[in-house]
């Protein structure tokens, strides 16, 4: 495993809506492991492969739950709204009230490349909706009701 960059606001890949996954192979494991390795390290909760400078639909999130692994996810239903503070490892010490969803279906592909459906609420589907948004070139910030700069909240 090897930890990888976290590319910063700015970064052109960022930007960009990302491609999925047409299988499940070796090289998307060692992607997936090297994300986890690197979510860690950085005390994250979530990370999209864009934020490490590769465009595909690939998603890891830790909640303190254990690993979940998302290949080419998708939400699927969505329910209620609340508005809770946001940061992103690839914005660093900037912090957002953002709306989303209060409960979040997706559908995704296991590292095992067999199809899986979570549903996530609180954090769980907080972070899914956050890091879905990375695959599709949108930060936390380009929705946020509000921004503030701080070290940790």
């Amino acid at each position: 495993m090897a930890l990888l960059e976290i590319k910063k606001a700015g970064a052109p890949v960022l930007k960009e809506v990302c491609r999925p996954i047409e299988r499940v192979d070796n090289k998307i494991k060692k992607l997936l492991d090297d994300m986890a390795e690197t979510m860690y390290a950085a005390d994250g909760v979530g990370l999209a492969a864009p934020q490490v400078g590769i465009p595909v639909r690939v998603v890891i999130i830790d909640v303190g739950e254990g690993l979940i692994e998302l290949v080419n996810p998708e939400i699927v239903h969505r329910e209620g709204t609340v508005i809770d503070t946001e940061g992103c490892l690839s914005v660093p010490n900037i912090f957002g009230e953002v709306e989303r969803s209060e409960k979040v279906t997706v559908e995704f592909f296991n590292r095992r490349g067999k199809k899986q459906r979570l549903t996530g609420i609180g954090l769980l589907g907080r972070c899914i909706q956050h890091e879905l948004d990375h695959l599709d070139g949108i930060l936390f910030i380009d929705h946020a009701k509000s921004i503030k700069q701080g070290a940790s909240e």
